[in-house]
């Protein structure tokens, strides 16, 4: 059966997810404090809200304070980038990448 592809993530998705797996949950404010050369504000909670329609994320509400978290585990997050470069990179064939580092 064919894998679904999923959409892939930017380089500021992917550093917000790295975030929330370092904290477990976070509100935007607390990823923006995280961020290396962070955007501002709304500009977070734009990307978490798209992460959010990707899947990627899920939030609850504490008051009007939304606190986001990942939805799937990290490994699930790893296996899709590396889907991703094999795609990208190696027409999807795991041979040929690994042939690449002998």
């Amino acid at each position: 059966m064919a894998q679904r592809s999923e959409p892939p993530l930017s380089r500021r998705e992917r550093q917000i997810l790295d975030v929330l797996y370092a904290r477990g949950e976070a509100t935007a404010l607390d990823v923006v404090a995280d961020l290396p050369d962070p955007p501002g504000k709304t500009a977070v909670r734009t990307l978490l809200k798209i992460l959010e329609e990707k899947g990627h994320v899920t939030h609850r509400e504490a008051g009007q304070t939304y606190i986001y978290r990942p939805s799937r585990a990290r490994e699930h997050a790893g296996k899709s980038a590396l889907r991703r470069v094999l795609k990208v990179f190696f027409e999807g064939s795991l041979q040929d990448a690994l042939a690449v580092h002998l």
